[in-house]
């Protein structure tokens, strides 16, 4: 009988807290580009987002050419490739770059803790510069995000596309 029960208990338990739910996904058609000194790729996709990470994904003729999961503390770019935040920057983009710097630009919020930030109608741009470091034009605004290095050679962009 204690045996029946303490079964019961932990079958209970498991369903109760073991499939815990997790916030849902914010899902957006989109057209991205990304390219670095490493990466280069154009083309449609999705970007999914919620409090605790965001994923990207880039396709060309149905097949998944990029993921990106971008999580508290690191970056995974496949099923089996993942990075710390600051090792993702340095390999990817650039060691100077702050470690929320790709999760900011894919959410839409100011970099660099707002630093040379201007408010526009509809978003903002953020001019940066440091020399020999970088030198970023940054903007978000109706909703297309466009990031722009040229000492580092880096451009992301993400447009929404129109259903």
């Amino acid at each position: 009988m204690a045996r029946e029960r303490f079964i019961t208990l932990l079958l209970g338990g498991l369903l109760l807290f073991g499939c815990g739910t997790h916030p849902e996904m914010k899902q957006k058609s989109v057209f991205m580009v990304i390219k670095t000194p490493t990466m280069r790729y154009a083309d449609q996709g999705f970007v999914y987002q919620n409090p605790d990470e965001v994923k990207a994904e880039i396709y060309s003729s149905g097949e998944a050419l990029l993921r990106l999961e971008i999580g508290k503390s690191r970056i995974c770019t496949g099923a089996f490739s993942c990075l710390g935040r600051e090792v993702f920057n340095r390999r990817m983009l650039a060691a100077v770059y702050p470690a929320d710097t790709l999760e900011r630009i894919f959410r839409g919020k100011p970099l660099f803790d707002g630093q040379g930030v201007t408010e526009k109608r509809n978003g903002f741009t953020q001019k940066l510069f440091k020399p020999a470091k970088y030198d970023i034009v940054y903007h978000v605004l109706k909703n297309e995000t466009v990031f722009h290095d040229t000492i580092n050679h880096i451009v992301i962009k993400i447009k929404p596309l129109r259903g």
